[in-house]
């Protein structure tokens, strides 16, 4: 799903009025979605989001390109809900971003969903990132080379002592799609898993409302 870019009644800081806001799934930008903000939902993974920012970017350049959703949590004292962010100097967002609450942090991107406590411990050890997530890093690998400022502001999904309920990535088609097939299958196969998806659910609710609130504050429709 795609908006149209702001007029230029929309302008953001400093009169960006062509902001890009990436997600990986429209999950993440259920609290955001709004006319006059562009919204590309790129998909999981690297691969889903450098062809379709790619796609995005031959049609209109922009000013401005964000990369945003949910974040698994490696640092132990980030806790669930935590806004975190790492931007471009030029971007100018940092003041703005640290008033809104948010937490400079440093992210990894991994190449699949981080499920359990053990996983998740060791990810901080090796790389010494805050938080986990999937796209951030060929998003603004893009963007370096248009020359574009960008920026990462994620929200921390689960924190660094939360297991998932379930192995995401054992769910996933060859494209990095969820397959509700096996969701479906695996659920039926273990109810007991129910309860603490349904608890995921309305934590990442919880989360997508407090990064559409602080994306809101920073870049104002």
């Amino acid at each position: 799903m795609t908006h149209a870019f702001g007029g230029d009644g929309d302008a953001g800081p400093e009169g960006l009025e062509r902001v890009l806001f990436c997600f990986a799934v429209e999950q993440e930008a259920k609290f955001f979605s709004q006319p006059g903000m562009e919204i590309l939902i790129t998909g999981m993974g690297r691969e889903n989001a450098e062809r379709n920012l790619h796609t995005a970017l031959r049609k209109r350049e922009a000013q401005l390109v964000l990369s945003c959703g949910f974040a698994g949590g490696l640092n132990p004292y980030l806790a669930s809900g935590t806004v975190v962010f790492a931007t471009d100097e030029d971007a100018g967002l940092t003041p703005l971003l640290l008033s809104a609450g948010a937490c400079p942090v440093t992210f990894h991107c991994s190449d699949r969903v981080a499920t359990s406590v053990p996983e998740k411990k060791k990810l901080w050890e090796e790389t010494g990132a805050d938080a986990v997530e999937m796209e951030s890093e060929i998003i603004r690998a893009i963007c370096k080379a248009h020359g574009i400022p960008s920026a990462t502001i994620r929200v921390i999904s689960d924190a660094a002592n939360e297991n998932l309920p379930l192995d995401f990535n054992a769910l996933m088609t060859p494209d990095q799609q969820l397959n509700y097939l096996k969701l479906i299958w695996t659920l039926l196969m273990s109810p007991g898993k129910i309860p603490a998806l349904l608890r995921l659910q309305r934590q990442t609710q919880i989360a997508a409302r407090n990064l559409a609130g602080v994306l809101r504050k920073v870049i104002p429709c």
